[in-house]
């Protein structure tokens, strides 16, 4: 399979909380945390759970940086 994203982070899922329609899944990635919300659906047919490990894929026109 190829992915025209290019941000691809890898880790491990630390929490999924589950709503009616849509979820929040929390990777851990080293020191730090990433969130994202998906639909429940994909959450089911992928059968995601604590513990796997899984890849964030961030594809965005716009990336901001702090110092």
């Amino acid at each position: 399979m190829q992915i025209s994203g290019r941000n691809q982070i890898p880790g491990e899922i630390i929490e999924i909380k589950l709503g009616d329609v849509v979820c929040e899944v929390v990777l851990q990635v080293g020191e730090n945390q990433i969130s994202g919300v998906i639909t429940r659906t994909s959450v089911d047919n992928m059968e995601l759970k604590i513990g796997d490990k899984v890849t964030a894929l961030i594809k965005a026109t716009e990336v901001s940086f702090i110092k």
